[in-house]
C-alpha cells in the first residue's frame, strides 16, 4: 500500500482564537516523517462546521488524513457526522463502544453522551484509556481517515500506541524498538537538552503529563540503556525510571506490597498530597489520613510542633518538617508519615525564597529525616505539584532504604 502523503486537521476554536497552543502538529509531522510519509499540510479550524469543506478539499491529494478534536458530546462536535458524509457511510451505533462508555458514565449516557458511541459504518474504533471519546479510522474512497480526540492527554497515548505502529505497518516501515521512561521534576525543555547531550543519534521524544514527563527513546537497546544511565547520572536515578509509572504509583505499590500505612502533614501543598493519595480505589488500606496545617497555630496545636521551633526557625525549616512528620505519625498511629512545608508563592513573612520546601519523614522504630529542596518555579501551582511529586519519591525511598535522603537529593540539579 503506497500511503506516502498525509495531512493533519486540528479542530478547536480555542486554537484558532489563540487561547491555547496546538501541541499536535509538531508531534504528528515529526513522527510521520520518520516513517517516510510526506506531510502536505497542518490545518487548524474552529468548531463551526468548517471541517466538511476542508475535508472534501484535502481528501483529494492525501493518502492519510489525521483529524484531532470534535469528538465530544456537545452540538459543536461535528467530526464523526462530517466524516460519515464525506465517506458516504451511515452513522451507526457501535454496541461494544456503547457498553464501554456506559461503564464509565453510567446513566448519564442517555442524552448527548450517547452520540460518542456512534461511528461511520465499517470504521473501526481506537480505544481511549484516558477519556470518553474513542477514536476511529476507515476509508473514504482511497484515503485513510484517522480521528482522535483533541485533549493531548488523550490524543498522544492513542497516537503513539496505535496510530504510529499501524501507519508504520501500512508504509512497509521497519519499526525500530521503542523504549519508554517516566521522568519527574525536570522541565521538558531541559530534558530535551540533556537527552541530546548524552546521545544525539538516538530518536528521543517527550510527552508532558500531570506530575511527570514520559520520555521515549527509539533505537538499539544497548545504546539506549547506556544513554539512559548517563542521563540518570546527570539528573538522579530516582527522577528517571523505566516504564509508564508515576511517583505516586511507585509509593502506593510499596505500601500495598509491604502492608504498610502512611500519613501526611501538609502546609504549602494545601492537601494536594492527601487528595492524590486518596484518588486510587482502596486507598484506605494504606492511607490513614492527613493534616493540612497551614497556620503555625495548627502545627503547634494539632501536630505538637513546639512554639519554640516555630518562633526560632519559622514555618520553613527542617526542624518544623521533622516535628510535623512525627506528629502525624503519632496522631494517626501509622507506620510512616511525611510532611511538606515551604514557600509556594510570594510571602514576605516567610523570609525564604519562593520554591524553598522542606520535607520531613518519620517511621516507627526509624530515625526521622528531613531535606530541603529549592524548586525552579512558574508559580504557586508548579511548586505544589513538584512538592507532592518529591514527597512521594522520597517517602518511597525512606521506606525502602536506610540511605540518607540528602545523598539522593544532592543529585537533583535540574528541579
Amino acid at each position: 500500500m503506497n500511503n506516502t502523503t498525509a495531512s493533519l486537521i486540528v479542530i478547536g476554536s480555542e486554537l484558532t482564537r489563540g487561547i491555547i497552543a496546538d501541541k499536535h502538529g509538531q508531534l504528528v509531522s515529526r513522527e510521520l516523517t520518520k516513517l517516510g510519509y510526506h506531510m502536505n499540510e497542518i490545518i487548524a479550524i474552529p468548531d463551526d462546521g468548517t471541517i466538511e469543506a476542508v475535508l472534501f478539499s484535502v481528501i483529494k491529494h492525501n493518502d492519510v488524513i489525521i483529524i484531532t478534536g470534535g469528538l465530544g458530546p456537545t452540538s459543536d462536535d461535528m467530526t464523526r457526522l462530517t466524516i460519515s458524509h464525506v465517506a458516504g457511510k451511515a452513522l451507526v451505533k457501535n454496541e461494544e463502544a456503547y457498553q464501554r462508555l456506559y461503564k464509565r458514565v453510567g446513566e448519564r449516557i442517555h442524552g448527548a453522551n450517547e452520540k460518542q458511541s456512534y461511528f461511520p459504518e465499517d470504521f473501526k474504533t481506537i480505544l481511549n484509556p484516558n477519556g470518553t471519546a474513542e477514536g476511529f479510522y476507515g476509508k473514504a474512497d482511497n484515503t485513510l481517515i484517522i480521528c482522535l480526540p483533541g485533549p493531548p492527554r488523550e490524543m498522544e497515548p492513542m497516537f503513539r500506541e496505535f496510530v504510529l505502529p499501524y501507519l508504520a505497518h501500512l508504509n512497509g516501515h521497519e519499526e525500530k524498538p521503542r523504549f519508554e521512561y517516566s521522568t519527574f521534576l525536570i522541565a521538558e525543555a531541559k530534558l530535551e537538552e540533556l537527552t541530546k547531550e548524552v546521545d544525539s543519534e538516538i530518536n528521543w521524544g517527550t510527552r508532558f503529563q500531570d506530575y511527570r514527563i514520559s520520555l521515549y527513546a527509539e533505537g538499539d537497546e544497548k545504546k539506549v540503556n547506556s544513554a539512559i544511565k548517563r542521563l540518570q547520572e546527570k539528573c538522579g536515578n530516582e527522577l528517571i525510571i523505566p516504564g509508564d509509572n508515576t511517583a505516586l504509583s511507585s509509593l502506593t505499590k510499596t505500601l500495598r506490597e509491604k502492608g504498610l500505612t502512611i500519613a501526611s502533614a501538609e502546609s504549602c501543598t494545601g492537601g494536594l498530597c492527601s487528595m492524590l493519595l486518596t484518588e486510587e480505589a482502596g486507598a484506605s488500606v494504606y492511607f490513614n489520613g492527613g493534616v493540612v496545617s497551614y497556620a503555625p497555630s495548627v502545627k503547634e496545636g494539632v501536630l505538637d510542633v513546639s512554639s519554640t521551633t516555630i518562633k526560632c526557625y519559622g514555618t520553613v525549616s527542617e526542624n518544623c518538617a521533622l516535628e510535623m512528620a512525627e506528629g502525624a505519625l503519632k496522631k494517626t498511629n501509622s507506620d510512616y508519615a511525611f510532611s511538606v512545608t515551604g514557600v509556594a508563592g510570594p510571602d514576605k513573612s516567610e523570609g525564604k525564597d519562593v520554591g524553598t520546601v522542606c520535607f520531613g519523614f518519620a517511621g516507627k522504630n526509624r530515625v526521622s529525616q528531613a531535606v530541603t529542596l529549592h524548586f525552579t518555579t512558574w508559580g504557586r501551582a508548579s511548586v505544589r505539584r513538584k512538592s507532592a511529586t518529591a514527597a512521594f519519591i522520597l517517602a518511597n525511598h525512606f521506606i525502602l532504604s536506610d540511605k540518607p535522603l540528602i545523598d539522593i537529593t544532592c543529585m537533583w540539579d535540574y528541579i
